[in-house]
């Protein structure tokens, strides 16, 4: 029978404490965010105009990205990445770069002051417990024209049996305005809204196995909302 844990257990397991895949990530090149998403963050907010864009990356690792966008975004701009682990360094210009705060906290926890115009998690749900709260609350932090795209795995959202609940959870999120693109893993919203998923989250299985990226993760278990 699968053991489910809730998150406070959970961010102190091997597979998420110890998990490296995010941690160099940059924002340009072979091991880039723009790669993964198929977009640049930073041109893509240079391209809507503006002298203060915002963009949020959740389980941001060391924030290279991050470092990287704030040194070409204009000056106002706004740049916050959240990651568990958080940075083992600050970066050397720090003092250079006012709009970039890099914040050290479990994404349970853990809520903006504003909104974003962009906000990303590259790699990261799967690592997470409660993925459909994060999402639900990702959305309520966009901008109202702004972007969320995160990796997504179907396959890593089941009921609390154990059985997939991928396919029922892939059709709640497009009811909810979010795009699934399957080929890249990538879930997409495009304007902020509040969103309600009719999912109950009932811990995680910390020992699920690999997902589509090769590596170890987290299976988020849910039940389905009682019928009245």
């Amino acid at each position: 029978m699968v053991r489910l844990i809730p998150d406070d257990e959970l961010v102190g397991s091997s597979v998420v404490a110890n998990n490296t895949m995010n941690r160099e990530r940059g924002l340009s090149g072979v091991n880039s965010c723009a790669r993964e998403l198929g977009f640049d963050p930073a041109q893509w907010l240079l391209g809507r105009g503006g002298a203060a864009p915002a963009w949020l990356d959740l389980c941001s690792g060391e924030g290279r990205a991050m470092v990287e966008a704030a040194r070409r975004l204009p000056e106002g701009a706004v740049l916050t990445g959240v990651d568990l682990v958080g940075p083992l360094a600050p970066p050397p210009d720090a003092d250079a770069l006012p709009g970039l705060r890099l914040v050290t906290a479990a994404l349970a926890d853990w809520t903006p002051r504003r909104s974003y115009d962009l906000i990303t998690c590259v790699h990261g749900l799967h690592y997470l417990g409660d993925q459909l709260g994060v999402i639900a609350k990702a959305a309520s932090w966009l901008a109202p024209e702004g972007r969320f795209a995160a990796h997504f795995d179907p396959e890593s959202v089941r009921w609390a049996g154990g059985a997939s609940a991928g396919r029922a959870v892939v059709a709640a999120l497009r009811g909810a305005g979010f795009e699934y693109r399957a080929r890249r893993h990538l879930l997409v919203l495009e304007g902020g809204r509040s969103v309600h998923l009719p999912f109950a989250y009932a811990g995680a299985d910390a020992e699920a196995g690999p997902t589509y990226t090769g590596q170890p993760a987290v299976a988020s278990h849910y039940r389905a909302p009682e019928r009245t």
